[in-house]
C-alpha cells in the first residue's frame, strides 16, 4: 500500500532516473526467463540466475535455475512487485514496500508466476501461481508487461480474450498477497494489446498492440498481417487517473506491430518512442506543448528492408523486437532479429536520432546462411557468423538490457518458442545465449565484450532459449519515476 503525506525517500529503487544513472550499484546479478522447447519435458520453463560480476568464480554462469514444475508455459517477460514509482513514502510510514518479487506472466498457458528473490537473491523459489483460468474467466488472456504502481500494486497488459482475439486490456494484482483484484480499463478497451508505460505527471498512459494470440502464437504467417485487427498498427492512449482510453494513434502499414514503447525517463519530458516490429520503425510521440490534447507522432528512424533470394518472402525487414533508453535519455538501442544487427542511435535531438553505434550478432543474412542478399541499401557485404570464447551464436539478437549507467548492454537471443523453431531451428537445436557489448558513452559506439558469455546450449535439461533480463535493484526497462511532488496514484 502506498503511503501519502510529507513523503521522503526510503522506499524501493533510486530517487530519479539520474541518481541511478550517476550512483547506481553495478549490476553483478541477472534474472533470465529461460523457455524450455522441448514440450516433453515436465519440469518445463524456468527463470534463471545468472552471475555477472566480473570478479566472481563463476562469472557469466547460470548459478540457479527455479523450474515452473510444468510444461507449455512460455516464461516471456518479467516485472517486479515494487520499484522507484513507489520511492517517495510518508517520512513517518512504517509499511514500507520492498522490492522481493518478481512476476512473470506467460504467453501460452495464461498464468502468472510470482518468484521470492528476498530471502536469498542468488536462488529464486517459487512463490505463487496464478492459474491462467482467472484471466479467462475475466475474458483476458496472454498476459505480457507486468509494472508496478505507484499504490504498491501490480499491472499486467493483456492482449487478447479468452478465446484468443485481439483485446487490449489490464489486469490488477494486489502487490502483496498478489490476488487477483480486477481489469483496470473504464469503458471500452483497445483493440489490441502489448507493452505499456505510464507518466502520471501529465495524467498519462500509452499501450502498443502486437495481435491476436491464437495467430501469433501458431507461428508467423505472412496472410495474417493484412488485418488491423489480427496485427495492430496503434498507440493507445489513456487518461491515467481516470483509467480511460481517449485517443488512438494509427501508425499505418509501416507501423504493424508496435512493441516495446518506452516514455523518457525524465518523469517531466512528455514524449517517447516506439519500435514497430514488422517493418524495422521507430516511431517518436509527443506534446510540443503539455496543454495540447493529443500527441504528434512522427517516424524518426526507417530501417531499410533487404532483397533477397532463397527466403519465405523477396524482401526481408529487420524485425525490431526490443528498444531502450539509457537512463539519460540520451541513447536508444534496438534489435533486428531477422538482420542481426544491433543499433545504437543518439536521442539529444529526439526528433533526428543519430547513428553512432552497430553490432551483429547473427541473423538470417550471414554468408553461410543460404539466403542471399541481392540488393542491400546498407551493406557492402553479408556479415560472418560471430563466434565468442570458440562457441557460435545462432538466432538473432533480441531482448536489451542495459546497465544503470549505460556501459553495458546485455543482449539475448530467442524471440518466442514457436518463432524461434520456425525461423531460427539451430539456436533451438544449440541453445540460445546472452552475450554483453561494451558501449561508449561518450562518443557512441559499442563493441563484443569477448570474454562474457553465456551458454544456454548445455543446460541440464537440454538446450533452452533466454528471452527477458532484470536485475535485484530495478533496471532501465523495470523501473518508472515519478516527480516528488506528484500523488501517489
Amino acid at each position: 500500500m502506498a503511503c501519502k503525506g510529507k513523503r521522503c525517500g526510503k522506499g524501493p529503487g533510486y530517487p530519479t532516473p539520474m541518481w541511478a544513472y550517476e550512483n547506481g550499484p553495478r549490476e553483478k546479478l541477472l534474472y533470465v526467463t529461460t523457455i524450455q522447447p522441448n514440450l516433453e519435458n515436465e519440469q518445463g520453463d524456468y527463470l534463471s540466475a545468472v552471475d555477472v560480476d566480473p570478479e566472481s568464480e563463476t562469472y557469466s554462469q547460470v548459478i540457479h535455475r527455479e523450474y515452473a514444475g510444468k510444461s507449455g508455459q512460455e516464461f516471456h517477460h518479467i516485472g517486479w512487485n515494487t520499484c522507484s514509482s513507489c520511492y517517495f513514502v510518508d517520512s513517518e510510514c512504517t509499511d514500507v514496500p520492498v522490492r522481493d518479487k518478481l512476476v512473470l506472466p506467460c504467453l501460452i498457458s495464461d498464468s502468472v508466476y510470482i518468484f521470492d528473490v528476498g530471502q536469498d537473491p542468488k536462488r529464486p523459489k517459487l512463490h505463487k501461481i496464478i492459474d491462467g483460468e482467472v484471466l479467462r474467466k475475466n475474458n483476458c488472456s496472454a498476459p505480457h508487461t507486468s509494472h508496478c504502481l505507484p499504490s504498491g500494486n501490480v499491472m499486467i497488459s493483456t492482449m487478447g480474450d479468452k478465446d484468443g482475439n485481439s483485446k487490449g486490456e489490464f489486469v490488477l494484482l494486489d502487490g502483496t498477497t498478489f490476488e487477483f483484484t480486477g481489469t483496470w480499463t473504464v469503458g471500452e478497451t483497445a483493440i489490441g494489446g502489448y507493452d505499456y508505460w505510464y507518466q502520471p505527471y501529465f495524467n498519462v498512459m500509452c499501450s502498443s498492440e502486437w495481435g491476436a494470440p491464437k495467430l501469433w502464437r501458431r507461428g508467423f504467417h505472412p496472410d495474417d498481417v493484412k488485418s488491423e485487427v489480427d496485427y495492430g498498427r496503434r498507440i493507445n492512449v489513456y487518461a491515467w487517473n481516470e483509467r480511460k482510453l481517449i485517443d488512438t494513434i494509427h501508425l499505418g502499414d509501416e507501423g504493424i506491430a508496435p512493441l516495446e514503447i518506452r516514455f523518457m525517463h525524465d518523469p517531466k519530458r512528455c514524449e517517447g518512442f516506439v519500435g514497430t516490429a514488422l517493418f524495422a520503425k521507430v516511431f517518436r510521440f509527443y506534446k510540443k506543448n503539455p496543454s495540447d490534447e493529443k500527441f504528434t507522432v512522427e517516424k524518426v528512424i526507417d530501417v531499410p528492408s533487404k532483397k533477397v533470394d532463397g527466403w519465405i518472402l523477396p524482401e526481408m525487414n529487420g524485425l525490431m523486437t526490443d528498444i531502450i533508453l539509457s537512463l539519460d535519455d540520451r541513447f536508444i538501442y534496438f534489435s533486428c532479429w531477422f538482420h542481426g544487427d544491433v543499433r545504437q542511435y543518439d536521442i539529444s535531438d529526439p526528433a533526428n536520432p543519430k547513428l553512432v553505434g552497430q553490432v551483429f550478432l547473427g541473423g538470417l543474412i550471414l554468408n553461410d546462411s543460404g539466403i542471399k542478399v541481392i540488393e542491400d541499401t546498407e551493406l557492402t557485404e553479408q556479415p560472418s557468423p560471430v563466434e565468442i570464447k570458440g562457441r557460435r551464436l545462432f538466432g538473432g539478437p533480441q531482448m536489451l538490457q542495459l546497465s544503470l549507467d549505460g556501459k553495458r548492454l546485455y543482449v539475448s537471443s530467442s524471440l518466442f518458442s514457436p518463432w524461434d523453431k520456425q525461423f531460427y531451428p539451430d539456436m533451438v537445436k544449440n541453445g540460445g545465449t546472452i552475450v554483453q557489448l561494451d558501449v561508449d558513452t561518450v562518443n557512441g559506439g559499442m563493441k563484443i565484450n569477448e570474454n562474457f558469455l553465456v551458454d544456454f546450449g548445455k543446460e541440464p535439461n537440454g538446450p533452452s532459449l533466454p528471452h527477458e533480463m532484470r536485475y535485484p535493484g530495478g533496471d532501465c526497462s523495470s523501473d518508472i519515476w515519478l516527480v516528488e511532488e506528484d500523488e501517489q496514484k
